[in-house]
């Protein structure tokens, strides 16, 4: 699986002749899994249409600021929450301009000030306004807000001439982005993670169980490898595939999980899993036949896994979840201290929230603060989650790290 897989990556286009690149660029982020939104300024109408893009896209293209069809006619809103991340290619001299003196005149500047995403320029131009000092002053300005350029590139010019000022090409852009999204904060660390349900056996037909997908533990597994950690997952039984350069266990019941993750070592341990907390006392050699009777099912409880890890000599660093219907920051504290948790992802589950939607938010809390990670698809929050999981590891283990900057998160 591509690092860009499931991330929702929105293509600016501007207008210049490189416009007829990003054809080709909707084509190679579509090969690596990534779902793509693109939106075009009036000037790059003028160099390729909307339909061509709207066909290599698979979504309509955006080409105007305030959308009827949209929330509260807001696209630009919707687009700025939607993205990942934000690629302009081409990125003309005249956007440069506008975006680094925070204009927001059309559709592509104005979501560009209202996203939270990272946002990539792969600038185009003459070789002669790339030079120009008003252009690199804007570059600078750019840069120091943390906005990434990719190239450009040098070599021949449509206009005749040579020299640096061409788009980079769609393989580079690709190559690049998935750079820029490679944070690389969990580099060198074991992650053990687990993730979807258990069932435990009643008969050979019949299992309890629960509705969790086991998306956001995949999720975090992605994540965790995006970031450069050594991942192992260990998953009750989901139908999703298995998340590039991740070591996958399947199992089925609590116990079998249990197993699994005390023979692995971990330097971070996410329970995702929604771990049954009962089991049958005997399950059934045969399939029970109904009858009128009643059935009195015996449950005995299942390993408490995260205490169990908590537990150890030199447990590691150990994030819970908690899934809550109502009293969440109170049952997510209480759950962080009974079982020496390091740190508690809790969320809000029923009402068409948590297990098996697309989007959710997650409130996370540890023993000196807490943050919230607002509405997003699961993808984004991993990704958020994981950055943080990395930020209070690294504060738990760097003893030049002051107790202020804890308490602070």
């Amino acid at each position: 699986m591509s690092l860009l897989a499931n991330k929702r990556v929105l293509v600016g286009v501007t207008g210049g002749i490189a416009a007829y690149k990003s054809a080709e660029l909707m084509r190679r982020l579509r090969e690596t899994g990534a779902q793509v939104r693109v939106v075009m300024t009036q000037a790059a109408q003028q160099f390729i249409t909307p339909l061509t893009l709207q066909a290599l896209s698979g979504n309509p293209v955006h080409t105007e600021l305030l959308d009827s069809s949209a929330e509260a006619a807001m696209g630009h809103i919707e687009l700025a929450r939607w993205a990942d991340c934000v690629l302009v290619a081409p990125a003309s001299a005249d956007f440069m301009a506008r975006l680094a003196h925070g204009h927001a005149d059309d559709l592509l500047t104005t979501l560009c000030l209202a996203t939270g995403a990272p946002i990539a320029l792969a600038p185009a131009m003459n070789r002669l306004m790339w030079a120009n000092a008003a252009t690199q002053a804007n570059c600078a300005v750019l840069l120091s807000r943390e906005i990434r350029l990719f190239g450009p590139g040098g070599g021949d010019q449509a206009c005749g001439e040579k020299g640096a000022g061409r788009m980079l090409e769609p393989h580079e852009l690709v190559t690049a982005l998935v750079g820029k999204l490679s944070s690389g904060v969990l580099a060198g660390l074991k992650v053990l993670i687990t993730a979807g349900p258990t069932r435990e056996i009643i008969d050979p037909v019949r299992y309890i169980s629960n509705r969790s997908s086991g998306r956001m533990g995949f999720a975090l597994a992605q994540a965790a490898s995006e970031a450069g950690a050594e991942v192992m997952l260990i998953s009750g039984p989901v139908k999703l595939a298995t998340p590039r350069g991740v070591e996958r266990i399947d199992v089925e019941t609590a116990e079998e999980m249990s197993a699994a993750v005390m023979a692995r070592p971990a330097d971070i341990f996410i329970a995702c899993a929604a771990v049954a907390d009962y089991r049958p006392v005997q399950a059934a050699p045969r399939k029970l036949k109904k009858s009128d009777q009643r059935v009195t099912l015996e449950l005995t409880p299942n390993p408490d896994i995260v205490a169990n890890v908590t537990a150890l000599a030199k447990p590691p660093f150990t994030v819970g979840f908690a899934a809550e219907t109502h009293d969440l920051e109170q049952f997510a504290r209480a759950k962080l201290k009974a079982k020496r948790l390091d740190m508690i992802a809790a969320n809000l589950v029923g009402n068409k929230q948590g297990f098996e939607c697309e989007d959710n938010t997650l409130e996370v809390f540890w023993a000196s603060g807490h943050r919230s990670l607002p509405m997003a698809n699961k993808f984004r929050l991993a990704r958020q989650l994981s950055e943080l999981i990395a930020e209070r590891y690294r504060a738990e283990h760097n003893p030049s790290i002051t107790a202020l900057d804890r308490a602070q998160g």
